[in-house]
């Protein structure tokens, strides 16, 4: 009786952190947004966001995740991540921003001399099962890297593996920072493909350091090793090709910093 008891009592603990966890889900949809800067508009952009944009995407129910820029900025790049309930609220948050006249006087007072943006992406994600929880941090110094993944034809879910079986806890071993993984939710272009992530380092120098050791860990070469000899090849299209990667430092009106 004691052991039934003892069996019994163990199984409802389980069940309860089961749903516990369940509970935990971040069910948030989470919007990467790229701002192409028009020729020399980049600073007044960040302007218009510092003394505008951020606080009333927060006023419309948008939360603001963290906002940077390449550290290589040839391109002009304005780059962030807002957090919304779901592509739903989304649409109607944007919706209401549009027509604040609050946004309004401040995109015409911004614009008189030409528009700031000269072309957007926008792509929504959710969090995959072995992100960490994602949330704002200001530790500094550092400098981010945000990294794009494309997975080769049938094998997201075998890198999904990977990353969560080793290369995750492989990074923190080396000194990179793990703050958030994505998958690009469905109905978008290679949504069956893509991996996207940001890490943090404390200096472009080390993390190329951390990168350099990473790929010499015995650990690693035995898990890169043993999952494409399961997959018949590269887990990214093209090998390294299927790799974007994009240092990146925190704008001074980023949430994390």
């Amino acid at each position: 009786m004691n052991t039934l008891l003892t069996l019994t009592t163990a199984a409802l603990f389980a069940s309860a952190a089961f749903v516990a966890a369940a509970d935990l889900k971040d069910s948030r949809v989470y919007e990467l947004r790229i701002y192409h800067a028009a020729p020399g508009k980049l600073d007044a952009l960040n302007a218009r966001f510092r003394d505008h944009t951020v606080q009333l995407f927060e006023k419309h129910g948008m939360e603001n995740l963290g906002y940077w820029t390449p550290i290589d900025n040839t391109n002009n790049l304005l780059i962030y991540v807002l957090a919304h309930a779901s592509r739903d609220a989304a649409k109607k948050s944007f919706a209401a921003f549009g027509q604040d006249p609050q946004w309004k006087a401040a995109q015409k007072a911004s614009e008189v001399n030409g528009k700031l943006v000269a072309k957007l992406e926008s792509y929504f994600m959710e969090p995959t099962d072995y992100s960490p929880a994602i949330k704002s941090s200001k530790v500094e110094p550092r400098v981010f890297e945000l990294r794009e993944y494309t997975a080769s034809e049938g094998n997201l879910a075998a890198l999904d593996a990977r990353f969560r079986d080793h290369t995750v806890g492989l990074f923190g071993k080396h000194g990179m920072k793990n703050l958030a993984y994505w998958h690009l939710t469905p109905n978008q272009k290679d949504a069956d493909r893509k991996l996207i992530y940001i890490i943090a380092h404390k200096s472009s120098e080390a993390g190329a350091a951390s990168f350099a050791a990473f790929r010499q860990d015995p650990d690693w070469m035995k898990a890169r090793a043993a999952s494409e000899e399961k997959a018949g090849g590269s887990l990214t299209e093209g090998g390294m090709a299927g790799v974007k990667s994009t240092y990146m430092k925190a704008t001074d009106y980023s949430a994390m910093k």
